[in-house]
């Protein structure tokens, strides 16, 4: 263990090696070519600083003053304006929720109160009471933005700004909020528009929880720590618990929903190591955590740093990411992560040595989230190691700023196997109907979501749609209603939808859509998934929709059409581009089959 904390830090090294040199005079951040900067990127880049500060005691790096680099990024951030581009983070909120929240531990990873604080020494009068004000104005959220207030709480309290200590009330509402919102304690990111769906249950969880644990490490008070650490034990265990069935043998942790990639790595990783500093995790389950925690950061190393130069990539030529993350972004969060994984890893010493590695476990269950009189949500996780299929079927509500994209949908989330463009919408695995101007997909929600084992042990998973939804994540009332059935035997999938509508309707397009990619040339694991020559073998059972195959859609030079891992090649696209009667009460079926040939990357 000591010798990976030493590779941790010689990696943040060398990752801040490249890029603190883009920290401008004013603190601002350049942004990688043909990207565009943030304006939180000041305040990720702060904490980054912190953090090997905090590893090291290191007060300079090559030849950059620490200090000052730490002073410059967190004036920045103090006066860091909205960003003009739409998306999740790109709010007013943000700029004194996540930069602020970011650069205040920043500032408090130098040392708490003021007079004992070499950075905030170095800070103008000026950018103090602005930082003062920022810290002071709070907005109440229902969503991850709740973790940013606790950091802001936790920092002005600590450093002295304030005598009275909001944190306790504020992690308190936060897991109120939890409470509220899912049936079984887990963090729905709450869209804030209303119209919409709630129930998105994704990474956003995670982070939050990493994020306030790693605020009150930082708190003045031990004791108020200890106390809240308790309250956030009850529900960060149920995440600490679900990762190792989510991680796949080639060390694919979160593969569903917003901002993946090397995030769901990274994540993960923070989770589970805070997790063992703390003793939440039992230690006869040492093996098991070792064993996913390995996977996870040899996939993190491997398909995310380049290394040959030593720095983060998570947006080139043939793969992307979430529109609120950007290359330098990326680079600073992964730095801030090694330097606190190797404090973690030094602090958990022998605690959780393991003694053998796992054999890998077939598994093949569905994780409840939520279950109201309304809806049903929740997470089919799927591993059969003799196929090598693995997958993750979430049935959660999409974002709103992500509803153009497939991060939400209900198909199996297979990177490599079954792959999804980001920041793009497309039916993937889904059947997709338009009526008119509203669009229809089997997605999002469920009611009466069961699993069982059918016949010759193949195991089933299906749930009923009352009433049919829009891409957007909008009931549409009275249209009509779906059930959905998915069945899994080793690696073959049956998927089989039924539409019946409440009036007779015009069904004006029908589409069904499978893409193909391939893992990225350079930074890859070699023994990760793909495709062998025989493809997907998907087969069409049947179609009440009489859709046909049109030619494949070759994509590879379309900027649109790129994953978190890779570039997608081609579009199979099943659909019918001219008019249906749909009438009432009659089932519309459409059923395919897959067996996807699964091989390793470097056969």
């Amino acid at each position: 263990m000591e010798n990976f904390a030493e590779q941790c830090l010689d990696m943040a090294h060398s990752i801040l090696s490249h890029n603190l040199g883009s920290i401008t005079e004013q603190g601002t951040i350049t942004p990688f070519p043909n990207e565009k900067a943030h304006s939180r990127e000041s305040g990720h880049a702060a904490l980054a600083i912190g953090e090997f500060y905090r590893a090291t005691n290191q007060l300079t790096l090559d030849d950059f003053d620490l200090l000052d680099l730490s002073a410059k990024t967190i004036t920045a951030q103090a006066f860091a304006e909205a960003d003009s581009q739409d998306g999740d983070d790109n709010t007013n909120d943000d700029v004194s929720g996540n930069g602020i929240a970011y650069s205040a531990l920043g500032l408090l990873s130098f040392g708490l109160a003021k007079d004992r604080n070499p950075v905030w020494e170095r800070l103008l009068e000026p950018t103090r009471l602005q930082l003062d004000k920022q810290l002071l104005e709070r907005t109440d959220y229902n969503n991850h933005h709740q973790a940013f207030n606790i950091a802001k709480s936790v920092t002005r309290f600590s450093i002295g700004l304030s005598k009275k200590d909001e944190t306790g009330k504020l992690i308190e509402r936060f897991l109120e909020r939890i409470e509220d919102n899912s049936s079984s304690k887990y963090f729905d990111d709450v869209d804030p528009d209303p119209s919409t769906l709630s129930g998105s249950f994704d990474i956003y969880g995670v982070m939050s929880f990493v994020f306030i644990r790693q605020a009150l490490q930082l708190h003045a008070n031990i004791n108020l720590r200890e106390r809240k650490l308790a309250s956030l034990r009850t529900v960060a265990e149920k995440y600490i618990k679900l990762i190792p069935d989510m991680v796949r043998q080639d060390g694919t942790g979160w593969a569903y929903g917003r901002s993946i990639g090397a995030y769901g790595q990274m994540h993960c990783i923070s989770l589970l190591l805070q997790a063992m500093r703390d003793g939440w995790i039992p230690e006869d389950k040492a093996d098991l955590y070792q064993d996913t925690v390995k996977k996870l950061f040899l996939n993190f190393f491997m398909t995310y740093l380049d290394q040959e130069h030593g720095y983060l990539v998570i947006r080139d030529e043939e793969r992307t990411s979430a529109i609120n993350h950007t290359n330098r972004m990326a680079n600073f969060d992964a730095a801030r992560c090694l330097c606190q994984w190797a404090r973690l890893i030094k602090s958990i010493g022998d605690k959780y040595k393991s003694s053998s590695i796992p054999d890998p476990r077939k598994i093949g269950r569905f994780v409840n989230f939520d279950k109201t009189s309304k809806k049903e949500q929740g997470l089919f996780i799927y591993q059969d190691p003799d196929s090598l299929l693995s997958f993750q079927l979430p049935l959660i509500a999409p974002n709103k700023a992500y509803s153009d994209s497939c991060d939400y949908l209900a198909f199996p989330h297979a990177p490599g196997i079954f792959d999804w463009p980001v920041n793009t919408y497309m039916p993937i695995m889904t059947p997709e109907l338009t009526f008119g101007d509203q669009v229809v997909i089997p997605a999002y929600y469920g009611k009466n979501c069961t699993t069982k084992v059918g016949l010759r042990n193949a195991l089933q998973f299906s749930y009923d749609q009352p009433e049919l939804i829009s891409k957007e994540g909008s009931f549409i009332n009275g249209l009509g209603s779906c059930k959905v059935n998915w069945t899994f035997q080793g690696g073959k999938i049956n998927a089989e939808y039924v539409f019946t509508m409440k009036k007779d309707t015009q069904l004006s397009k029908f589409r069904y859509v499978i893409a193909i990619s391939s893992a990225h040339s350079s930074y890859r694991l070699g023994t990760s998934y793909t495709l062998g020559e025989e493809g997907h073998r998907a087969n069409v059972i049947r179609d009440d929709f009489q859709a046909t195959w049109a030619p494949i859609q070759t994509v590879s030079q379309n900027p649109d059409f790129k994953t978190y891992y890779g570039k997608i090649h081609y579009l199979q696209v099943l659909e019918r581009d001219h008019p249906l009667i749909m009438r009432k009460g009659v089932q519309y079926r459409i059923a395919l089959s897959f067996e996807p040939d699964i091989v390793f990357v470097d056969e």
